[in-house]
């Protein structure tokens, strides 16, 4: 085991793929002599060449359409999207191309196509710098869509990524990117959890907390923050979007009866709304209160000044929790209605 930092994990999981199978390259902007705005790729460029470390234009749509074209030919890409507020330009090419190839050509077309996201916020970046867009590509059938929240889950989960024949969406947290952790970094792919599986991250018998990507630190936060008030709450880090690990998220939410979910993303139609609706669909009967969702709000992401206001932070899921628990300092009544009001107006909301 080696300690090392999401950064320093996803560019190691990188070479070790590119080691492995000389059909992986990597290509996006400023990735080569520069190793990336987060140096990512950082040395990468000298061990393999500019033939599989490829500086492209400042045009998504064009890397996009060229990782199909190499797909094609049996390669398999890793194509990084500068920041998060970038990949929109690309969206018709992932939608429209990598997302349906294989179903259109009856299985003959592989797009074994691996995007790589620095996503959300918390850093102070500028605008369109720390979007969440994640439920545009859940919504989208063909494409895996997976978020991580450690290094050893980093490495691990790159590695599946870029070996699956399926194309998938690799979401990073930029406000993790410097958090260490202990990887295994000669773990045998074979033995490693699937990236499709959802993990415990913190046993609780009390409420569920479901979360990913840069959430579950503050999601565990919580929980020890609550085990001083006597509440045991269940952590489970989804991992997998597209799709969610149900038996292990079902699971849980027969345990705890009471489920509350958090994500940096809008609270409308996001990745909290299907949670929902699917746990309730499988385990009505279990429920002892409506779940809660804690999210950002209905807003263009705000400047960086105030994303500390944006982002879900301890209170607002303790909040939730609380909810749950119908305990009496949670938001009820009148409150509660008028905070749904002014998320409806756009100036607020997202706390329900």
């Amino acid at each position: 085991m080696t300690e090392m930092t999401l950064v320093k994990a996803i560019n190691e999981g990188l070479r070790r793929a590119m080691a492995d199978d000389p059909k992986v390259l990597v290509m996006g902007e400023d990735i080569g002599r520069l190793g990336g705005v987060f140096r990512i790729t950082d040395g990468l460029l000298d061990e393999f060449g500019a033939a599989r470390v490829v500086d492209t234009p400042l045009a998504e749509a064009g890397i996009m359409g060229t990782a199909v074209g190499l797909a094609y030919r049996g390669y398999r890409p890793v194509v990084e999207i500068q920041f998060d507020g970038f990949v929109y330009p690309a969206f018709d090419q992932i939608v429209c191309q990598v997302a349906k190839l294989h179903y259109r050509t009856r299985g003959n077309v592989k797009m074994p196509i691996t995007i790589r996201i620095p996503w959300a916020g918390g850093v102070g970046a500028a605008e369109h710098h720390s979007e969440s867009p994640e439920a545009y590509f859940v919504h989208t059938s063909g494409l895996r869509v997976i978020a991580v929240s450690n290094p050893q889950d980093a490495y691990v989960m790159l590695r599946q990524a870029i070996a699956s024949d399926d194309p998938v969406v690799y979401f990073e947290p930029k406000r993790l990117y410097h958090q260490k952790g202990e990887v295994d970094l000669d773990v045998d792919l074979a033995d490693a959890p699937p990236m499709g599986l959802a993990r415990v991250a913190r046993e609780g018998g009390d409420v569920t907390l479901l979360t990913y990507g840069s959430q579950v630190m503050t999601a565990l936060d919580a929980a020890i923050a609550a085990e001083d008030e006597g509440v045991s709450i269940e952590v489970i880090d989804l991992r997998s979007l597209s799709p969610v690990d149900y038996r292990t998220v079902t699971a849980s939410v027969r345990k705890t009866g009471r489920v509350v979910v958090t994500h940096e993303a809008a609270k409308e139609a996001g990745m909290g709304a299907e949670l929902v609706a699917s746990v309730t669909e499988r385990c009505f009967h279990y429920l002892e209160a409506p779940p809660q969702r804690v999210t950002g709000h209905d807003i263009p992401y705000p400047p960086a000044k105030l994303e500390k206001y944006h982002i879900p932070d301890l209170d607002r899921i303790l909040d939730a929790v609380d909810r749950v628990l119908d305990k009496p300092n949670s938001l009820t009544g009148l409150e509660e209605w008028r905070t749904a009001e002014t998320g409806r107006a756009g100036v607020g909301g997202g706390v329900l």
